[in-house]
């Protein structure tokens, strides 16, 4: 690839065949420092990673950082906020990480986070959340809280397909609903806006795909689906069964359903018990049902009894559990029930709320990491998921934490777990030393306040 404005420097370059990616012992990857807080961040981040890097290898393995250029700064550089050469450096070299990016104000790219993972079709937004002993949080038990999302990042309402109150576009879109779909329940049609929200079989699959096999890869105990499904039934409902079309299809060796466990698990303990019983057990509304009701429950108690010499017996409690939520009561029970949580799939602004309100369990937006990834082509962007803080910028003072363990997320993507062990156990380390940046000196009896810098070098003392 020839650059206009940037150059590579030496290094190799990661591929995938196959869905299994190939790493060099000396790949480059492209990185953006990030605007306000993002070049004091990076600066401590990239210590970190330099350092797990040789410890764990012996100085066999090395990153080629390549910088690339996104948003303020870019602007600055070259009038654009988000260059041809930084989008084609992540597309060449399929991995890379970023900082926190400023949004442009005005027309154009509505958010350059987006942008970037529509560009290079990101489909997942993997966000891991657990709580790091010691760190200071709003919550009574936040060492239950330890699950991954993942959010789905290219469809919902981030797809951006929206029309301004009372422009013409708007107006036309709200008579063809009337008139052509029949639709009569715009309050205020002569007032409001419209957003359409896209929710496709094949985002939602391919999502849900790679949720199922991070779970079954990574030994976790279940995936819940949450969605919104009993008010959007065609969108988010969609997203839920076709969820369990895929896992029962795909994965049924390796999965057990909620429902199914519930069956079996009553078959198990009563072998004499009738279908009709079974279905009873499961659902206690059943004698007020219609008769169609009871007979599709009857259906489903029927089927589920057929895997009984696969999962009956007790086998189906050393399956993956798949199961769902609606997103509201999940909100809830991640607070009340956190350790209930494991591996999360949902559509994307679920997710947005979902990781945020986890993220504040466990230390808040500044130490939570995401990684934006296609697990089809290999390529990923690992980023800081807080905001630029410009009123913090080139004080050396602000937490790194989400950019140390995005890199984490990094390097364990890549397959170089023993890099990203250490960078744990860094960060582990110097927590607990309370040796820590002001965010959780102010909330830690007898912490001492030290430079973000200081903590990086605080994170390397402790690998």
């Amino acid at each position: 690839m020839a650059y206009k404005d940037i150059t590579p420097p030496t290094g190799g370059k990661i591929s995938i065949n196959a869905g299994k990616l190939t790493v060099p012992e000396n790949p480059i990857l492209p990185f953006i420092r990030g605007d306000g807080t993002g070049p004091d961040i990076w600066s401590a981040s990239v210590r970190v990673f330099d350092a797990a890097v040789a410890k764990a290898y012996g100085g066999q393995r090395k990153i080629s950082w390549f910088e690339v250029f996104a948003g303020e700064d870019a602007f600055r550089r070259f009038n654009n906020w988000l260059p041809d050469d930084t989008v084609e450096a992540f597309r060449e070299y399929l991995v890379g990480i970023k900082g926190p990016l400023t949004t442009p104000i005005g027309g154009g790219i509505s958010s350059l986070n987006v942008a970037l993972r529509q560009m290079l079709d990101l489909y997942v937004c993997l966000r891991p959340v657990q709580w790091f002993n010691g760190v200071p949080s709003p919550v009574k038990r936040p060492d239950k809280v330890n699950m991954v999302i993942f959010r789905e990042n290219t469809e919902d309402i981030y797809a951006g397909i929206e029309w301004a109150a009372e422009t013409p576009q708007a107006k036309k879109v709200i008579e063809f609903l009337q008139k052509e779909m029949g639709v009569k329940k715009i309050r205020f049609p002569e007032s409001s806006g419209i957003g359409v929200k896209p929710v496709s079989r094949d985002g939602s699959e391919r999502l849900i795909r790679a949720a199922i096999s991070y779970a079954l890869t990574n030994n976790r105990k279940s995936v819940n689906f949450v969605h919104k499904g009993n008010i959007m039934k065609f969108t988010e409902g969609a997203f839920r069964d076709w969820g369990y079309a895929l896992a029962t299809r795909e994965f049924r060796d390796q999965i057990v359903t909620q429902r199914e466990s519930w069956i079996i698990d009553n078959q198990d303990r009563k072998p004499n018990l009738s279908i009709e019983d079974n279905a009873k057990a499961i659902d206690p509304g059943y004698d007020m049902m219609t008769r169609d009701q009871q007979a599709a429950i009857c259906a489903e108690v029927e089927s589920s009894l057929k895997l009984m010499p696969t999962h009956g017996g007790g086998k189906w409690k050393k399956l993956l559990m798949v199961k769902d939520s609606i997103a509201d009561i999940t909100l809830q029970q991640t607070l009340t029930r956190a350790d209930e949580f494991d591996v999360i799939a949902t559509l994307n602004l679920n997710g947005d709320y979902l990781s945020d309100a986890l993220a504040a369990q466990v230390g808040g937006i500044g130490i939570a990491p995401g990684g934006n990834i296609n697990y089809l082509s290999g390529h990923a962007i690992f980023e800081a998921t807080h905001g630029t803080a410009p009123k913090y910028a080139n004080k050396d003072v602000v937490n790194p934490g989400s950019v140390v363990l995005s890199g984490e997320m990094m390097f364990r993507y890549m397959g170089w777990t023993e890099a990203a062990d250490l960078i744990l156990k860094g960060l582990d380390g110097a927590i607990a030393s309370k040796r820590v940046t002001y965010d959780f000196a102010r909330q830690m009896e007898g912490a001492t306040e030290i430079k973000c810098s200081a903590f990086g070098d605080n994170i390397v003392s402790h690998m």
